[in-house]
């Protein structure tokens, strides 16, 4: 029997339980817009327990049709019988609280967003991107320039010289705000280490941001979402067009965007760029849901479903298309999430963020 409460309809004018600041007038709009496309409506759904309402995170993108995640919703569909409706979100934030709320039953989130679920709200995973060479992981790292004096300190074999020590008062570029490779991982690893230090409240996730700059540069990039700089892409570009100095990402960002004759015409020679050791691993992004409003038979039915769309050209094209990711892999949150939270736990305030 399907415990849920009845769910709410979606209110873009009265975020009561969510952080107003984070609401900016382009993303009401596009919700808005976005709500009366896919047409949720969870009244009509007879059979609670064979619904599938996905909670999916607004962009602007998802206006052009091949990024509309409704391509997701009617696939999933036919794979798993279920009637399958999306619930606009504005960030990762809100669709937690959809799945704490029970008015989602699964959310595709990022690495950090899945743990900080996992620890405070007790949410579940039930499946994780895979990669194109089938890892479920990433390594968060550094990347630099050949020409740098970071580079030179990697490959000079003198244990004086340290790479990390020479990127403060560099003007670092991240993937964007809380983002894994981007800030959590690196920063996490750099308070951890000893090299920055930790400004403002440590009980504060406010204080990262003043942990960066004063570690890094004030002219730091920490893009907001679709911006230019924004995601790997962004950072890798940021780095290259000689904004900054560091581009904090994944070790396939370079593979990614600046090998082939798909290259972006920003990308530097390949040879150009050096990736500095790791920080750590990174956990890809994930299929969260609430066990306390989903059985299992529910939980394999929809793992079976996200599994099959690694199976035909729709299938592998939505992934790419909505999910940016070549497949779908089960899992579980304690083995996808078990270590990552000794390389965040350093980061300021990051338990108290979702409370």
């Amino acid at each position: 029997m399907d415990a849920r409460p009845e769910r709410q309809m979606l209110n873009f004018k009265d975020w009561s339980t969510v952080n107003k600041a984070i609401l900016f007038t382009g993303l009401i709009i596009s919700s808005s817009i976005l709500y009366l496309t896919f047409n949720v409506n969870y009244d009509e759904c007879d059979d609670k327990s064979n619904c599938l309402i996905v909670a999916f995170e607004v962009k602007d993108t998802y206006l052009i049709w091949d990024k509309n995640p409704q391509h997701l919703a009617d696939k999933l569909s036919v794979l798993s019988g279920m009637d399958v409706e999306i619930y606009p979100v504005t960030d990762s934030r809100a669709a937690i609280e959809a799945l704490d709320k029970g008015n989602a039953d699964l959310a595709f989130l990022d690495g950090a967003a899945a743990w900080l679920s996992w620890e405070v709200y007790d949410l579940d995973i039930l499946a994780a991107e895979q990669k194109a060479d089938g890892r479920m992981y990433y390594n968060a790292t550094a990347w630099v320039k050949s020409d740098s004096d970071m580079a030179a300190a990697y490959f000079d074999d003198d244990e004086s010289t340290d790479p990390f020590a020479l990127m403060e008062g560099k003007t670092s570029c991240h993937t964007g705000w809380l983002k894994s490779a981007g800030m959590l991982i690196p920063m996490g690893y750099l308070i951890g280490n000893g090299y920055a230090e930790v400004i403002g409240d440590p009980n504060e996730i406010e204080s990262l941001l003043d942990t960066v700059t004063n570690f890094f540069s004030e002219d730091s990039s920490i893009p907001e979402g679709g911006t230019q700089y924004s995601s790997y892409k962004g950072a890798l570009r940021c780095l290259s067009d000689g904004t900054g100095d560091v581009a904090l990402a994944k070790d396939s960002v370079v593979n990614s965007y600046c090998t082939g004759p798909d290259a972006e015409s920003w990308c530097l020679d390949e040879n150009e760029y050096v990736m500095l050791p790791a920080f750590g691993k990174g956990p890809s992004h994930a299929a969260v849901y609430n066990p306390e409003y989903m059985d299992s038979v529910k939980v394999i039915a929809i793992q079976n479903a996200l599994v099959a769309l690694n199976e035909d050209d729709e299938g592998t094209q939505i992934l790419k298309n909505l999910l940016n990711t070549d497949g779908m892999m089960i899992t579980d949150a304690q083995t996808h999430l078990g270590t990552y939270g000794a390389a965040v736990s350093n980061i300021p305030g990051i338990q108290q963020f979702f409370y």
